[in-house]
C-alpha cells in the first residue's frame, strides 16, 4: 500500500509585543518574520520533491496565514479544520510572557488543583483525540499515497506526539520539542504509523 504522510506543522512567530498568553484569542497575527518562516517552509516542500495534495489550517490566524503559502505553492486551497485548533486556556488574555511570577498569585491556585490533566485548560487527552481525528481526516483525503500539511499550535501537536510515543501526556513544557513552524511528520502505511520524524525547515530564522 502506498505511504501517506501527515505533517503536523506549528505556525510561524506571532506578532506579540505585550506578551499576551493568546490562546484562541483573535487577531494575533504573523510577525515579518513568521511570514518568512511560513514561506521557508512552502519553499522547502516545494523544492524537496514533496506531493501535498491538501492544506488544513486551524482557523485561528496565525494558523491560517502560516498555511497560505503551502497552499499557494501546491496549488491548493487551504482548508479550515477546528479539530487543529490551539487548546484552551484559562489564562488567555494575561501577559503570562511578560512576567510568569504572576501566576503565583493566590487568585489562580484553584486553577492548578490537577496539573497532570491539567486543570488550567483543556484536557491532554481531550486534545489527542480531536488531532487524532484531523490526521484520520486527513489520511481520507490521501488513500492512494501522498502528503498532507495540517498547520497547528505547539500544545496540541506536542500531546499528540507523546501519545503516538507511547509517553505520559503530562510533562513540562520546556522539554516541548515543537518550534515555531516546525514539522512533526508521521507516515503511514495504511492505518499504521510506520515512521514519525521532527524537523525544522525555518530553523535559521528562529528568534
Amino acid at each position: 500500500m502506498p505511504l501517506a504522510t501527515v505533517h503536523l506543522m506549528r505556525h510561524g512567530e506571532v506578532r506579540n509585543p505585550d506578551g499576551i498568553l493568546y490562546g484562541r484569542l483573535p487577531g494575533f497575527s504573523l510577525s515579518d518574520r513568521g511570514r518568512a518562516m511560513a514561506e521557508r517552509v512552502a519553499d522547502v516542500l516545494h523544492a524537496g520533491g514533496h506531493e501535498i495534495h491538501a492544506v488544513l489550517a486551524s482557523p485561528l490566524q496565525r494558523a491560517q496565514e502560516s498555511a497560505v503559502p503551502t497552499a499557494e505553492a501546491f496549488g491548493v486551497a487551504v482548508r479550515t479544520d477546528r479539530g487543529l485548533v490551539e487548546a484552551a486556556n484559562d489564562f488567555e488574555g494575561v501577559a503570562v510572557n511578560r512576567n510568569r511570577l504572576q501566576l503565583a498569585h493566590p487568585r489562580y491556585w484553584p486553577r492548578y488543583v490537577n496539573p497532570f490533566q491539567p486543570s488550567w485548560g483543556e484536557p491532554y487527552a481531550d486534545q489527542v483525540e480531536r488531532m487524532s481525528g484531523v490526521i484520520r481526516r486527513a489520511l481520507g483525503i490521501v488513500p492512494d499515497g501522498g502528503e498532507v500539511l495540517a498547520v497547528s499550535h505547539q500544545l496540541p501537536i506536542w500531546v499528540t506526539r507523546l501519545f503516538l510515543e507511547r509517553r505520559p501526556l503530562a510533562h513540562d513544557p520546556r522539554h516541548r520539542q515543537c518550534a515555531l513552524a516546525s514539522l512533526t511528520s508521521l507516515t503511514f502505511d495504511g492505518r499504521r504509523l510506520v515512521a514519525l520524524t521532527y524537523w525544522e525547515p525555518a530553523g535559521d530564522l528562529l528568534p
